[in-house]
């Protein structure tokens, strides 16, 4: 008797074709996994994490995710000289950076405001703001 018994041995991978990819990059593990955990339990967003500044560049290369989320200051290498590599990689230069910061408040950000020409959230963040932030920044293909 012949039985074809199917498995899915890449679920994580056949479940990220079918929803947004977002990359964090911050040297703070406990917001990074936080917010990947988060994100994730909407049920609206594959998430990936990069603790490493030195190592995001590769990763988003590795990764081609729809949207970055980029903490600003990082050791040795901060989220401004990031973006920049990241912006100059061909494969990579549409994905929209949207930064993190705890150096611009709320209060004082104005509507429009950029940093390196990006977009920025202030942290602390909540999830709905992080949610409205990475929607408004998505581009519409991975929205799909």
């Amino acid at each position: 008797m012949n039985r074809t018994i199917e498995a899915n041995f890449f679920p994580e991978a056949a479940e990220s074709l079918k929803k947004p990819c977002i990359l964090i990059i911050d040297n703070n593990r406990d917001f990074t996994y936080s917010a990947k955990r988060a994100l994730e339990t909407t049920g609206r967003y594959f998430v990936r994490e990069e603790n490493d500044a030195s190592k995001a560049h590769q990763t988003a290369q590795n990764l081609k995710p729809d949207l970055i989320l980029l903490d600003i200051a990082m050791p040795e290498t901060d989220g401004g000289e990031v973006a920049a590599r990241i912006q100059s990689d061909p494969a990579l230069h549409r994905i929209p950076i949207v930064f993190l910061t705890a150096l611009v408040t709320k209060a004082e950000g104005e509507p429009g405001l950029r940093i390196h020409g990006h977009p920025f959230l202030a942290k602390p963040i909540s999830l709905p703001e992080l949610i409205e932030g990475i929607e408004e920044h998505l581009p519409a293909r991975a929205t799909l």
